[in-house]
């Protein structure tokens, strides 16, 4: 016995600093849509797949008995609705995505689960194999659209007036100039492929993005006999096609010397804090946030973490179905007793260009950091410094003073955010409200190149798009992100 005793001791401390997850926060893409050249754009069955597939890898993450990160407390097999708190636009295509990823993280649960008994004696079998119903909070853009995929450029959505003339000032400068002169030839010589949807007016780099995702919807859904002069269309040029959007859609969403551009990935920013500080004040009661979104707030955020000084291929348009995720970690003791102090909690930052079922989920450091895991404490202040989280402050930052910033109350402190989990989190992140104001997840405002949308009548049968090429993020990789 005394030797049984010394064994448990000298175990003890291992089994203390064994890592739990507390919680999580996953910003999500949605899947494989229909290209934006012809509306309504629309999920597809690939786009499906592809979200559900990245539902059940999460699952297997944090969710299951046997999950290789299990969060604390979560139920495994039949959803606690109480448990999730799970957001996207007003938008088919993201209100679906979500949708489908929540049927890969709590599947249907069978006869023996999903079967109840009333008082008068029968059964009564859940329809579909046990399907699990798991509400989708709605939040509406700023624009109030209800198909904000329906448009090339998904800045114009966030209705911050200053981030419109940060975004438009990109249309002015001398490397758009430059970059708009340098590819009028190589822009020429795809006319064929694009004519009857774009105009030589209009297949220029000032709608490399639109351009690029005709393109690609094209050849990833359509036979080569039925898209027009496609011997035109090598590798080389449609990887050409995808780093120019790249490079357009980088500099729409962030500019070092003007933060205001970023407004996308600021009030996401203050979005993760607001949800991580709940989960540390209620003891993990609500430990999963989901949260679904345009590709822009990821580029925003990216510029804004400084993620870019890792990997160049931070800069580009992220994969459908990709996923970043904060990890809320301690290797403190955990119980129903004991729950760590804020000083015992950590964040890992983790993403995935692309499904995570097909590309391995990486953890990076952020704000330049040396390490991918940081002290709750360091992780706040370092979001703190560009997180936008009250209705006051977005007023104040984007110059509105029309619509709800008119009653806004000007001696209201602005506050990014609260970084105390002591605090109230509706005091700190931003609230349901106010992301329904600013369009949390569609990004800052560009209404340029809104005549590639107006498209006449194509020969062409497009129906969705997928990345060229699933190059994964990683430090020193050559090839740039696939475009959304």
């Amino acid at each position: 016995m005394l030797t049984t005793n010394l064994l448990l001791a000298s175990l003890l401390p291992l089994i203390q600093a064994e890592e739990t997850v507390l919680g999580v926060f996953i910003f999500h893409r949605h899947g494989d849509r229909t290209t934006k050249s012809y509306a309504p754009t629309t999920l597809t069955d690939l786009g499906y797949v592809q979200v559900h597939e990245s539902g059940s890898f999460y699952r297997d993450r944090y969710v299951s008995s046997d999950a290789s990160s299990k969060i604390y407390g979560l139920s495994t097999d039949v959803v606690k609705t109480s448990q999730l708190n799970v957001e996207a636009p007003v938008d088919t295509v993201l209100q679906n995505s979500a949708s489908g990823f929540l049927q890969g993280l709590y599947p249907p649960v069978g006869a023996t689960l999903g079967t109840q008994k009333l008082g008068n004696g029968s059964e009564v079998e859940t329809p579909l194999g046990g399907y699990q119903l798991i509400p989708v909070n709605s939040l509406a853009s700023a624009s109030s659209s209800a198909n904000s995929e329906n448009t090339a450029w998904l800045q114009g959505s966030s209705g911050c007036g200053n981030a419109i003339v940060s975004s438009n000032n990109y249309f002015f400068s001398e490397p758009y100039l430059a970059k708009l002169n340098s590819t009028a030839d190589f822009y020429r010589s795809i006319q064929p492929v694009v004519n009857g949807t774009f105009t030589s007016a209009t297949n220029t780099f000032k709608n490399a993005y639109s351009v690029y995702d005709f393109v690609h919807v094209s050849v990833i859904h359509n036979q080569s006999s039925s898209i027009p002069s496609d011997d035109l269309l090598t590798q080389e040029t449609l990887f050409q096609l995808q780093t120019l959007a790249d490079v357009h859609e980088f500099n729409l969403a962030y500019n070092e010397s003007d933060s205001i551009r970023a407004i996308a990935g600021s009030t996401l920013a203050a979005q993760i804090v607001e949800n991580l500080n709940a989960t540390i004040t209620g003891n993990s009661k609500v430990p999963v946030a989901i949260q679904f979104g345009a590709y822009a707030s990821f580029l925003s955020f990216f510029g804004l973490a400084q993620l870019p000084k890792v990997s160049e291929n931070f800069t580009g348009v992220v994969d459908y179905a990709s996923s970043m995720t904060f990890e809320l970690v301690t290797n403190a003791t955990v119980s129903n007793t004991s729950y760590p102090s804020v000083d015992d909690i950590s964040v890992r930052f983790l993403f995935s260009n692309g499904s995570a079922s097909e590309n391995q989920l990486t953890a990076y450091p952020l704000f330049g950091q040396s390490e991918a895991v940081l002290p709750w404490k360091t992780f706040t202040e370092q979001m703190d410094k560009f997180a936008i989280g009250s209705q006051v402050t977005w007023c104040s930052k984007c110059g509105n003073s029309t619509g709800v910033c008119a009653s806004a109350d000007a001696t209201t402190s602005g506050s990014p955010t609260s970084a105390s989990p002591t605090s109230s989190p509706s005091g700190g992140g931003i609230s349901k409200a106010v992301a329904g104001v600013i369009g949390a997840f569609v990004t800052l405002a560009v209404i340029f190149g809104l005549e590639a949308l107006i498209m006449l009548v194509a020969g062409l049968r497009l129906v969705s798009k997928k990345r060229l090429s699933a190059g994964q993020v990683a430090e020193g990789a050559s090839s740039p992100m696939a475009k959304a």
